[in-house]
């Protein structure tokens, strides 16, 4: 299997919508704020603040990162949105595209990534993966969603 990584285009946006759709821990809202920052991306990739790349299985899409800069940060990059289509998880699309995203901001002088995510147990299996990742837990404000939903925070350096 060989996993092709490319910037996003606009007729890539369905189908990242029903991979986002079909993503259960992502809640309506939520979807609605990823497919807003897809359209930014779209619109002016260059001034949208983001960095928005496909992985590619066979030319059918697995899977995207979105990623960009921190505002008013120096190196400090965030990993916004990562999702790869349910029946293609396990398969290293994910591991791609946290690779190819960590690549470029080193490339870019990133020092520093930064994720933040859902304490929810729907979340378990993001939360291993990001570990697995390198990425250290560093912190978590409690009730940050909803009550019962902390804010988890995970730092990777880079170099």
């Amino acid at each position: 299997m060989t996993i092709q990584i490319r910037p996003m285009k606009k007729n890539d946006k369905p189908v990242i919508m029903e991979i986002l759709q079909a993503t259960p821990e992502f809640l309506p809202p939520e979807v609605k704020i990823a497919e807003e920052v897809i359209d930014g991306y779209l619109d002016d990739p260059k001034c949208s603040g983001y960095y928005i790349v496909i992985a590619e299985i066979n030319s059918t899409t697995a899977g995207y990162i979105c990623y960009g800069p921190t505002p008013l940060t120096a190196g400090t990059w965030d990993l916004y949105w990562l999702a790869v289509q349910p029946d293609q998880q396990g398969r290293g699309i994910g591991s791609a595209l946290i690779e190819f995203a960590e690549g470029k901001i080193n490339k870019a002088q990133g020092r520093m990534a930064i994720i933040e995510t859902s304490s929810k147990p729907e979340y378990k299996k993001t939360r291993s993966f990001f570990v697995h990742h390198n990425y250290e837990k560093i912190g978590c404000i409690p009730d940050f969603y909803t009550v019962g939903d902390d804010l988890i925070i995970f730092k990777k350096i880079l170099k």
